[in-house]
């Protein structure tokens, strides 16, 4: 790759890593919908390299240019999943509302985004990925505290407000966080949680509570 005197790549050279960036990005991301669609349908066991490579339109080969394994692939499915929905979370807290309203809507974000990402899978995620189900633990540790961080934030700024009577906002972030693991579809199928408008009320009158509890008294 021939560079200018200043160390600056040609502008068609620009133009051609650009675009292979672009296009390494997008057959990733094929990959990864196959995976979902595969994951839904079939099951972790029975997703095979093969499998994927067919329903992407690429060689076998060229998906060991993008992961190493099944379980990477796999893995990088459900990353995939938290990070757009810490996305929509970090949207929601940088909102103009209150912070009582964003923490509501995050809490309702956070259950439903899952529920929505999973909701046409055979199989609940801990029988699903059973087999990487220690690397899948260590993960959703990594997940809880991303989370837990973007809800903190918010709850710090409730603080200063003098809104939310609170000491340690991580302390609350996480127990924000683990009183709504239980409408998560980890353990259940999400028709074994019940229906989505159920989830929803369920998430909203938990939310009412957890928040009932920051409010200052005075107000």
């Amino acid at each position: 790759m021939k560079l200018f005197a200043n160390g600056i790549l040609p502008v068609y050279n620009q133009s051609k890593v650009m675009k292979n960036v672009v296009q390494t990005r997008e057959i990733r991301e094929a990959i990864l919908d196959a995976t979902d669609v595969f994951l839904g349908r079939y099951g972790y066991k029975k997703m095979t390299i093969d499998s994927l490579a067919s329903e992407v339109g690429i060689g076998k080969g060229s998906i060991y240019l993008h992961f190493t394994s099944k379980e990477e692939i796999a893995l990088s499915h459900i990353d995939r999943i938290i990070e757009r929905m810490c996305a929509e979370l970090k949207t929601i807290a940088r909102s103009r509302e209150t912070p009582a309203e964003r923490l509501s809507k995050m809490l309702l974000k956070r259950v439903l985004f899952r529920f929505d990402s999973v909701q046409h899978y055979t199989q609940n995620l801990n029988d699903l990925l059973a087999v990487l189900r220690p690397k899948l633990l260590a993960r959703r540790q990594v997940y809880f505290e991303k989370e837990a961080n973007i809800f903190a934030s918010v709850i710090e700024e409730g603080q200063k407000a003098e809104v939310f009577d609170v000491e340690n906002s991580m302390e609350i972030a996480e127990t924000f966080l683990l009183a709504t693991n239980s409408l998560l579809p980890f353990s259940l199928m999400t028709h074994e949680l019940g229906e989505r408008k159920d989830i929803e009320a369920k998430t909203l009158r938990l939310a009412n509570l957890l928040l009932n509890g920051l409010l200052q008294r005075d107000r």
